[in-house]
């Protein structure tokens, strides 16, 4: 019952975070970026920037949401064929969602101050990317296709990005002026900095749980978390009652998921976050834990099969390097 709840209300946050991520999207693209000219970041200022070229050069009026469209299908397509998962749909949908409110919502002027427009337009846009980043998913374009180099070749895309970035900036200077291309550059560097304030799963936290109920919180993390946990005993200077503090590392994007699995098993645990520096050892990514769950399988939940799913893994990357290196001979 428990679960179901657990399960009820993460799909309900998933679908409140989807619609307001769409919402500010297109909320910053509709009333602040498109009508004073301002380019957005990726495949949202490509898409401005052909939308207002069209009409430059052949008097066609194409809105921006439907380049957009046309950009993100053969994206999602590619990125459903190659990886697939519950990322790719929610960004493809995502997408999709934002092209049609860009298409039939219409654009208005919230503020002609192209200063203001920029940094509210880049702000909002951040916003979007950032919270959607958080809770499992993306704005789609390029998003999708990061995630696709880097599942295959282990590469980032960082470089091609801001290619694409300086190539919308030097056009809209070009064909617009250069007055609207500095303001595009404060755009970007408004979305930028918003991402990395709201989406910061790169950073780490150390969080100190005291619980009376030590071993069923233990268990319920490693099923649906695989992180190392250190077992601390303790006492209450208090209450003089005995307790367990454990200590674990994780990621920021992990709290959520983390915090609802100890409250569900005792809803009077105290948690407290500290912050973390640096990290010296491995700490698991998320496709290494994603392989260590499905090598654990469904009834793993205890210390001793995620260490023995974590020695089977490293096996198969032992067997792995072997075979390159026979290969390559």
């Amino acid at each position: 019952m428990q679960a179901r709840i657990k399960s009820w209300r993460k799909s309900a946050l998933t679908g409140a975070v989807f619609i307001i991520s769409v919402g500010l999207q297109v909320f910053g693209l509709n009333y602040f970026l498109i009508p004073n000219d301002i380019f957005s970041v990726g495949i949202n200022g490509v898409s401005q920037l052909l939308s207002l070229l069209t009409l430059d050069f052949w008097h066609v009026h194409i809105p921006t949401g439907l380049f957009f469209l046309i950009f993100n299908i053969p994206i999602g397509i590619m990125g459903w064929k190659l990886i697939g998962g519950k990322f790719t749909i929610l960004s493809f949908l995502n997408a999709v969602a934002v092209s049609f409110c860009l298409i039939f919502v219409p654009v208005h002027h919230f503020t002609t101050q192209p200063l203001l427009a920029s940094l509210f337009g880049g702000l909002l846009v951040g916003a979007s990317v950032g919270i959607a980043l958080r809770y499992g998913f993306s704005t789609g374009g390029l998003d999708i296709i990061s995630m696709v180099v880097q599942k295959r070749t282990g590469k980032s895309i960082g470089v091609f990005s801001n290619m694409v970035n300086f190539i919308i900036v030097l056009l809209s200077g070009s064909f617009i002026g250069w007055q609207n291309a500095l303001y595009t550059l404060i755009g970007i560097y408004a979305t930028g900095r918003m991402i990395d304030s709201i989406y910061t799963g790169y950073q780490k936290l150390t969080a100190m749980i005291v619980t009376s109920k030590g071993e069923e919180v233990i268990d319920a993390l490693h099923r649906d978390l695989i992180r190392g946990i250190t077992i601390l005993p303790s006492e209450g200077a208090y209450t003089k009652r005995e307790s367990t503090t454990l200590m674990m590392v994780l990621s920021r994007f992990e709290l959520f998921e983390m915090q609802e699995t100890v409250r569900a098993v005792d809803p009077r645990a105290f948690i407290n976050f500290l912050s973390t520096v640096s990290v010296a050892g491995e700490f698991l990514d998320a496709d290494r834990q994603l392989q260590m769950k499905k090598s654990m399988g469904p009834k793993a939940v205890t210390i001793d099969a995620q260490l023995e799913a974590e020695q089977q893994l490293a096996d198969q990357l032992e067997q792995l390097k072997e075979q390159h290196q026979d290969d390559s001979k």
